[in-house]
């Protein structure tokens, strides 16, 4: 059965860094959209024009609110985008059937949001531009809820060779928050879309056809 599969970026990337991954997912009979965060990828915001995480995810926001209330779909998010699919998850939680952390970072419903990126803002700098951390207007929110973020389905596919998100922080994250399933990519490293894209359709499929 075919599904809707969102794919969704994380920083200084944009929907480019899916290119060899959508069309495996697209000849398998899904649906897919991968799409450029605000000031990422061809979107032609400033940074210096967001200032909150909802700004940052606009696009992925919209596209959520657009989509029909009887149709529910699958989101991934790499990296820093598991902040963005948690924003979707808390606002939308009906309309998604599971959300797959790609190797990426995970909040909780019981801590700031900004509480993730707090326990590796070192890693987190070297890895990104910090501004694009919105660490100021994370710290201000209230936890996800559990009748929200908490709700949808979680499955975190671990990047055993990451050194982005080494794989104890990956592990950090799933023993602190706790997931619904872990998939591991062995041998695969951060950017694992680009290096092993067979690898990750194939978790993508399994995880869709038992959750969506």
């Amino acid at each position: 059965m075919s599904k809707h599969i969102v794919l969704v970026h994380g920083a200084c990337h944009g929907a480019w860094c899916w290119y060899k991954l959508k069309p495996l997912l697209e000849a398998a009979g899904h649906r897919v959209t991968a799409l450029d965060l605000a000031a990422s990828g061809i979107d032609r915001r400033s940074l210096r024009e967001l200032r909150t995480l909802a700004d940052y995810s606009q696009p992925l926001l919209e596209m959520m609110a657009a989509i029909p209330a009887e149709e529910k779909v699958v989101v991934v998010g790499h990296s820093l985008g598991g902040m963005n699919i948690s924003l979707a998850m808390e606002m939308y939680p009906h309309k998604i059937s599971v959300a797959i952390f790609l190797a990426a970072f995970m909040p909780d419903h019981t801590h700031p949001p900004s509480y993730v990126l707090d326990q590796d803002l070192e890693l987190a700098k070297m890895l990104i531009r910090p501004s694009s951390l919105f660490l100021e207007d994370l710290s201000k929110r209230k936890p996800f809820t559990k009748q929200g973020y908490g709700s949808v389905k979680r499955v975190y596919a671990v990047c055993t060779e990451d050194k982005g998100i080494p794989v104890n922080f990956q592990r950090w994250q799933i023993e602190t928050n706790g997931v619904d399933e872990v998939k591991v990519l062995e041998n695969i490293d951060h950017m694992a879309m680009l290096s092993k894209p067979q690898d990750v359709c194939h978790c993508i499929l399994e995880i869709a056809n038992i959750y969506a």
